[in-house]
């Protein structure tokens, strides 16, 4: 049940209803959880505050307590027949009995646990600045009790012993105000003074008994001991009572490690000082503090109250508390017991509303089954659910398989009608695509005729023309050649003079033969074929680079060559050599400055196997414009001054009479490239008239890049 994804349980019914079931019975046992959490931090908070609240109370009430209890050990003294023996000679004059008097209060006062013990006439008292205090105040001649603060010289003149004791070094403290002084050297001390009455009620003497706080340990463990008892607090719950001079604890059973287990022989935290935010509002604002405080280095349910001297001045504060440690420890100890007790609560109804609701539901998952195997595909029913007829699931599922019935029949229909639709739309469709290819090759067809046609009467015209051009010219052209010859033979030596002009005369003679042999070649291929034999391509390449070097020396253009087959063709040597020599330099002529031109040589591969070479010539030239493309192997047709337009156009007729193929592609700015087919056997069928493939309708120059 529990490896169901979310997904899953909201679309099984079961799962909805196991949901909805639980629901209730979930937000109630958590409302519980969070009531009792409510209680327990609310009520029980309360209690704590006002325990530590009643704790402050007996603290500072036995505090009271022993300043009464001075009194009265002050008035047992007096009225002891040792005080009193003695006490009537020193009325009577006799000095000497003074020490023994002296004697017998040290012996009390050791008996006692005072620190202070003395018996001193009136006028000593009035002369002494803090018993000075306390006598107005003295009413019906009886004792009086007070807390006080000495500095260590009025200590020391009471009892030199004192101000050692109550020298105390003070430490930095989390949460409290950084020390102003190294050590506190004052004492807090619970004085009481009694006056000895003579024969007529008036006092001449006085008895001074005092404690001091600072290091005493008895009144903090006696207030300890009285509030927080065995079995008063949780186990390891720690209860603590301090005195404060100021701010800093001078008599306390707070322990200096707080988590450890305080059996009374771990040093206390005298020297700390009490958190900022009490001292704040207990010393400075003199407001009693009953609340959560920082103490030492742990949080407690704590109680100030302040303290004040016989002249109402705010000198400290006591304190009691506990930690709250063990509390928080035992409200979550409660809850996660609630929580426990949820989940088994949760777990058992589940499994009871699970199996109930099991036995119901198994129909409606069998219908839910074969709604998903219908919508995958598969051809079920839901069939006999166990169920009586006048049930309404079995109702539904009856009326479910009669509808699947009827859509099985329906899909039947539709499936035959769109296989017939098919078959005719596929029928169709091959008409069409047969007749369209049909027109395609009608049209291309006829395009090749006409460009078949179009360059037969320029052929035919223009073979007319260059053989009478020819004719015309060769016989002039060959008699100034002779004459200049004999020219030169008759001028001998000097013919240095003009030998220049008759080099030029001669080399334009013979640009003028060239021409009219490259006419005479076009217009009559035929008389032109050559042999064709078989020849490996890298010894052709080898050779262009060297008849091309004096041509483009002028240029700083790098000839790279990239040879990558050893097939071997059948071609015509001199007439490749032309068409690559072409080739070269118009892609030197097309670049403008430097640059480089590459001439490759790769396998010609078709079904896997090597049928030929494929020679490409690739420059970084200007590149050539796309309207010009389709014009380039046309006869005549040059952008360059001294051009002849006649280059291309027989490269062109040259490859195609070997039954190659030429492609270029060109694009503007990057340079162009030229890529020549020639098979391993020239194909024999194209040499009988080689210019029938030189139509520009059917050039196989895929140009496939744009300026």
């Amino acid at each position: 049940m529990f490896g169901v994804s979310w997904q899953q349980m909201q679309a099984k019914v079961r799962y909805r209803i196991l949901i909805l079931t639980l629901l209730p019975i979930l937000l109630t046992l958590i409302s519980l959880v969070f009531i009792t959490i409510y209680w327990n931090i609310s009520y029980t908070g309360k209690q704590l505050f006002m325990k530590v609240k009643a704790d402050l109370t007996v603290a500072t009430n036995t505090l009271e307590q022993v300043q009464k209890q001075q009194e009265i050990q002050l008035l047992n003294v007096s009225q002891s027949w040792g005080f009193q023996n003695a006490f009537k000679e020193i009325k009577q004059g006799n000095k000497a009995q003074l020490a023994d008097i002296n004697a017998y209060l040290e012996q009390q006062k050791q008996i006692l646990q005072l620190d202070i013990l003395r018996l001193i006439k009136v006028e000593q008292a009035a002369a002494d600045p803090d018993l000075r205090l306390m006598l107005p105040k003295i009413q019906n001649q009886e004792a009086l009790s007070g807390l006080m603060v000495l500095s260590a010289k009025r200590l020391d003149r009471l009892d030199p012993s004192l101000a050692g004791v109550a020298r105390i070094p003070i430490s930095a403290t989390l949460r409290a105000q950084e020390p102003k002084k190294l050590e506190e050297t004052r004492g807090m001390l619970s004085r009481s003074l009694l006056p000895i009455l003579d024969e007529n009620g008036h006092a001449s003497w006085y008895l001074d008994g005092a404690i001091l706080f600072n290091r005493d340990t008895v009144i903090v463990d006696h207030i300890r001991d009285l509030v927080y008892d065995k079995g008063t607090l949780p186990e390891r719950s720690i209860g603590t009572v301090t005195i404060f001079l100021d701010n800093a604890r001078i008599s306390t059973n707070v322990p200096m490690n707080l988590f450890s287990n305080y059996i009374g022989t771990e040093p206390r935290a005298l020297g700390t000082l009490v958190s900022e935010d009490v001292r704040q509002k207990v010393l400075v604002e003199g407001i009693p503090w009953v609340d959560r405080a920082f103490v030492l280095n742990d949080w407690f349910i704590s109680g100030y109250s302040p303290l004040e001297d016989i002249r109402g001045k705010r000198i400290g504060m006591i304190y009691a508390g506990f930690s709250e440690a063990p509390f928080i420890h035992t409200y979550i100890l409660n809850i996660l017991e609630l929580g426990t007790i949820l989940m088994l609560v949760l777990l058992v109804s589940g499994f009871l509303v699970y199996r109930g609701a099991n036995s119901l539901l198994e129909p409606i998952e069998r219908i839910h089954h074969v709604v998903k195997a219908v919508q995958s595909g598969r051809d079920l029913r839901i069939g006999e659910l166990g169920l009586d007829r006048d049930n309404e699931l079995s109702n539904l599922a009856e009326q479910f398989d009669h509808m699947l019935d009827l859509l099985q029949r329906r899909n039947n229909q539709i499936q035959i009608a769109a296989e017939q639709l098919e078959v005719k739309v596929e029928q169709r469709t091959r008409s069409l695509q047969d007749k369209t290819e049909e027109l395609q090759r009608n049209v291309a067809l006829l395009n090749e005729t006409r460009q078949q046609l179009v360059t037969n009467e320029k052929l035919t015209a223009l073979g007319e023309l260059t053989a009478g051009i020819a004719h015309e010219i060769n016989n002039p052209t060959a008699v100034i050649l002779g004459n200049m010859e004999l020219m030169k033979y008759e001028l001998g030596n000097n013919a240095s003079v003009v030998e220049e002009e008759i080099e030029l005369v001669i080399q334009q003679v013979g640009r003028i033969s060239t021409i009219i042999r490259s006419l005479l070649q076009y217009s009559r291929p035929g008389e032109f074929n050559a042999p064709l034999e078989m020849h490996q391509i890298q010894s052709i390449i080898e050779e262009v680079l060297v008849l091309v070097r004096h041509s483009i020396q002028k240029q700083e253009v790098e000839l790279i060559k990239e040879i990558n087959t050893e097939c071997a063709v059948q071609v015509n040597r001199p007439q490749i050599l032309q068409v690559l020599i072409n080739l070269v330099v118009n892609a030197a002529h097309a670049i403008e400055s430097k640059g480089r031109i590459w001439i490759r040589a790769n396998d010609w591969i078709e079904n896997g196997e090597v049928i030929g070479v494929k020679l490409e010539v690739e420059d970084e030239g200007i590149g050539i414009k796309p309207e010009r493309l389709s014009r380039i192997f046309d006869p005549f047709y040059t952008t360059r001054k001294d051009g002849t337009g006649l280059g291309l156009s027989l490269s062109y007729g040259i490859i195609k009479r070997i039954g190659g193929t030429i492609e270029v592609k060109s694009t503007l700015g990057k340079g162009t490239v030229f890529t020549i087919g020639v098979y391993h056997k020239a194909k024999e069928e194209q040499e009988n008239n080689p210019y029938d493939g030189l139509h520009f309708g059917a050039v196989e120059d895929e140009v496939n890049h744009q300026s």
